[in-house]
């Protein structure tokens, strides 16, 4: 994976406590970002984007695979050094305990296992 690309947040969102960080484009005649003056922050543009072999990686620089059942790790077991899993958020306990344990055994990881207290 190459640099992380900067946090792209909006112009003024530290001023007033109604505006979000998410990204708006800076359109204001006086707007200093808007100007491209370096200080005021990184502006979302085209230069920024990942190679495309990189795009929609998990960090860890595998591919995720949505996992329902354990039917579903079978897609994984050939190729689970480029892939991970995640198991979906509709599945329940029971189901979640018997994918994160068959995935123990053919050695695939979990990127959202099950948090276990400290007992």
């Amino acid at each position: 994976m190459t640099r992380k690309k900067p946090k792209f947040e909006r112009y003024g969102w530290w001023t007033k406590k109604k505006l979000s960080k998410s990204w708006r484009r800076p359109r204001g005649h006086d707007n200093k970002m808007r100007e491209h003056i370096a200080a005021k922050g990184a502006r979302v543009q085209v230069g920024y984007r990942r190679r495309k072999e990189e795009r929609g990686l998990h960090p860890s620089g595998r591919r995720e695979v949505l996992v329902f059942n354990t039917n579903d790790l079978a897609q994984v077991e050939d190729a689970r050094e480029e892939m991970a899993v995640r198991i979906a958020s509709s599945v329940g306990r029971r189901k979640r305990e018997a994918i994160e344990e068959e995935a123990a055994t053919l050695g695939i990881t979990v990127l959202n296992p099950m948090q276990r207290s400290a007992e």
